[in-house]
């Protein structure tokens, strides 16, 4: 038996169950509460159809209003390069572009995303050739365990695509959404600048 799957409410139930608290009025009375509440299972709209444009193809899904885009992703089009972290916008690994801005995937629904132009890091290189970003992170060595690197890549994109200025403290500013656990961020800076030819 394990310990840690027993809850208050099923060891009241049990016990009433059982007759153990037969005789004890305040456990019975608390068993027969419990035992009273009606549990009713979660529900929602069910699915309807959706069509995401994901790196230049369209694709239609059938998916409840409440799955989101990381989830439709990963879950329904097999796109496991973005990656699911915190499940709470917190780490930045589930970074993805919508309409060229970053977004954290994680915290959009997939429905916000239908009619605009989502960009996976599966949908950055062109062929065999490495986007830029990409070459840079390989050529720097941006990466440890590599969990947070599409994310970290997909940010890079868009840091470079706004323009934002590529000195250290800036890249370090503009990347400050995305969270490397293994803290390779001096060879993530040095990818991002070498992509963005500002490198010294």
């Amino acid at each position: 038996m394990s310990f840690g799957k027993v809850t208050r409410r099923r060891f009241l139930v049990r016990a009433a169950a059982a007759g153990i608290v037969v005789g004890t009025p305040r456990l019975s009375a608390a068993a027969q509460a419990v035992a009273s509440v009606l549990v009713v299972p979660a529900s929602g709209p069910g699915p309807i159809p959706v069509m995401l444009n994901v790196n230049g193809a369209a694709h239609a899904l059938k998916i409840e209003p409440r799955v989101t885009l990381l989830d439709a992703l990963r879950e329904r089009l097999q796109l496991t390069g973005t990656k699911k972290g915190c499940d709470q916008g917190t780490c930045g690994a589930c970074t993805v572009l919508v309409d060229g801005r970053r977004v954290n995937s994680c915290l959009t629904l997939a429905v916000m995303a239908q009619g605009k132009k989502i960009t996976t890091v599966e949908g950055l290189a062109n062929g065999d050739q490495l986007h830029p970003v990409q070459a840079a992170f390989l050529q720097h060595d941006g990466f440890q365990c590599g969990y947070c690197t599409p994310g970290q890549i997909m940010s890079a994109v868009a840091l470079l695509a706004e323009k934002r200025p590529t000195d250290e403290a800036s890249v370090r500013e503009w990347m400050s959404g995305n969270i490397c656990r293994c803290g390779a961020y001096p060879n993530i800076v040095a990818a991002v600048r070498a992509a963005a030819g500002s490198a010294s």
